[in-house]
């Protein structure tokens, strides 16, 4: 899961706790896409109020890949205000990220370093190659 994604499930966390009640279609959606194992969904079962049922949830989903927060936002199809609520913070943090940081990660892809020096080059305030 992207790291925004993790940071908008963190910053609503007691917000989807009190809204969402993954007991019924939320819990068997993430199974059938193969978000979550048969284990995960007994563990989540297992649990005994629905807040801690919703929690544990949130504890799994960020480990369960890159299609785990638009799978469980599809999940939400009984609770379309929670869903609305989460793409809205989505895109705030979107629109929030240093100019900088997205830069930086878009170059390292390309091969440049954090520090804007090129892979293998020397860096120049350390004096050692990256």
């Amino acid at each position: 899961m992207d790291s925004r994604d993790k940071q908008v499930l963190r910053s609503l966390r007691l917000e989807l706790g009190a809204e969402v009640l993954v007991e019924g279609l939320v819990l068997q959606y993430l199974y059938q896409e193969g978000i979550l194992t048969e284990n995960h969904v007994q563990e989540i079962q297992a649990q005994a109020t629905g807040l801690r049922k919703t929690m544990l949830l949130l504890d799994i989903l960020p480990s369960r890949g890159p299609k785990a927060f638009n799978a469980f936002l599809d999940s939400l199809q009984e609770f379309p205000w929670v869903r609305e609520k989460l793409e809205k913070a989505r895109e705030k943090a979107i629109t929030e990220l240093p100019a900088g940081l997205e830069k930086g990660r878009a170059g390292r892809r390309m091969g440049w370093g954090a520090g804007g020096e090129k892979r293998g080059q020397k860096c120049q305030t350390v004096g050692t190659r990256t």
